[in-house]
């Protein structure tokens, strides 16, 4: 006769303590005493087990803390920079991360790490690189040193410094969403033409061209529409398949992505 086991972990938040507790029936062990075996079609991304989670996962502290740098950052921004900087990717990732945040959704933080990982990595490298040397290896953080600018303005943009480890950490612990790259594309063909007809002198997401300067090699709409194609084809769909990867190793490391 086979023991069977059931896939649920209830977790009932007790203090800074969880308890965990386990009902075992209705699936076969492998042997005695062993794991329980699971049909494939009730495995989850990063897991072998279904968790019922009662309570939340990430504090609530963060949840608040985001939301009061949101509504002091936004109105600032907008003063000084315009309507059309909120349409930079990683503008947009504040709002989306403090709903992410607040509804635990992995999939509006997958999304925003494929479309931001990557990005928001180089912009880390050339900031700390002109710190250390005074050079930009890179480029796009030269504003960061420009004493035109008040000083609080650029203070607030660190947090381009939070949203990596923001993201990782939030996958680690929420587990990754494989559609969050058809999200960030869509996204892309939405933002990325708005951003090439209106206001095109600041070339919002190199709208226009890279590294913040308008291209001339091509007509401009067969960049739009190189950029349309190239972008999500190099950039967001590498970086799901290097967050897929990752979850996947984390998983069998006995990590909470997505336990």
């Amino acid at each position: 006769m086979p023991n069977f086991e059931a896939d649920y972990i209830v977790r009932l938040p007790g203090g800074s303590k969880s308890f965990a507790v386990e009902i075992h029936r209705g699936f076969p062990r492998n042997g005695a005493g062993g794991r329980p075996v699971l049909p494939q079609n009730r495995r989850q991304p990063g897991s072998n087990r279904r968790l019922a989670t009662m309570g939340h996962v990430l504090p609530r502290w963060l949840k608040i803390a985001w939301t009061i740098w949101v509504l002091v950052w936004a109105p600032l921004y907008w003063q000084h920079y315009g309507a059309q900087n909120f349409l930079y990717f990683c503008d947009l990732g504040n709002l989306l991360v403090a709903w992410a945040l607040w509804s635990e959704s992995r999939l509006i933080f997958s999304w925003q790490a494929v479309g931001l990982l990557l990005f928001q990595t180089l912009f880390v490298v050339d900031l700390a690189s002109a710190v250390l040397t005074g050079a930009h290896p890179i480029g796009g953080t030269e504003y960061m040193f420009d004493p035109s600018l008040p000083r609080f303005l650029r203070l607030l943009s660190l947090f381009h410094l939070a949203m990596p480890p923001l993201l990782l950490w939030a996958i680690w612990r929420l587990g990754y969403d494989e559609r969050g790259w058809k999200y960030q594309t869509a996204m892309a063909w939405i933002v990325v033409p708005i951003n090439y007809f209106w206001r095109p002198q600041y070339d919002v997401n190199w709208a226009r061209g890279p590294f913040f300067r308008e291209q001339h090699m091509i007509p401009g709409l067969a960049y739009l529409a190189i950029y349309l194609v190239v972008v999500p084809a190099m950039v967001y769909w590498p970086t799901h398949r290097v967050l897929r990867w990752w979850v996947k190793r984390t998983a069998r490391s006995g990590s909470p992505a997505g336990s």
